[in-house]
């Protein structure tokens, strides 16, 4: 629970900040080359995939918080501390984006990286969190213990 709980302070302070400076700065900071602060409001899911107007923000607000309830379950079972800091950067990252959804109606996003060969949709710090948790589940489940080992009956 703690790896939540810095997650979502992280990504709520990050995002009270940037909110704030891109206000000032509507076309985007260059930070270096290929990395840039931008602002990008994401009515949908990942690389905004389900946007939509009206109930859907509250459709993936009940949907994300059902997801978390799940993860929260999971967390208290979890006696393998790779699975549990992996469900609680989940379980940071899916409660940071519904703060989002509930206080302005989409996730704020800011982390804008223009690569040589693809330009990568913005995130921000839960959207990282979501996506390290899962890997760190997954890297858990395919190489350390049996499923009997990571969350107790």
């Amino acid at each position: 629970m703690i790896v939540a709980l810095l997650i979502i302070a992280a990504d709520q302070v990050s995002k009270m900040y940037l909110i704030d400076l891109m206000a000032a700065n509507p076309h985007g900071i260059e930070v270096t080359s290929f990395f840039n602060l931008v602002m990008v409001w994401n009515h949908g899911v990942s690389f905004g995939m389900f946007a939509g107007g009206g109930t859907t923000r509250w459709i993936l607000v009940g949907v994300s918080g059902v997801i978390s309830i799940v993860v929260v379950a999971m967390l208290k079972k979890a006696t393998n501390k790779l699975l549990a800091v992996g469900l609680g950067l989940v379980l940071g990252g899916a409660i940071g984006n519904i703060f989002d959804r509930i206080n302005y109606g989409a996730v704020a996003d800011f982390f804008d990286f223009d690569l040589i060969f693809m330009r990568w949709p913005a995130f921000n710090i839960a959207d990282m969190a979501i996506v390290c948790g899962v890997g760190l589940m997954l890297l858990e489940s395919l190489f350390w213990g049996k499923k009997s080992d990571k969350i107790a009956s």
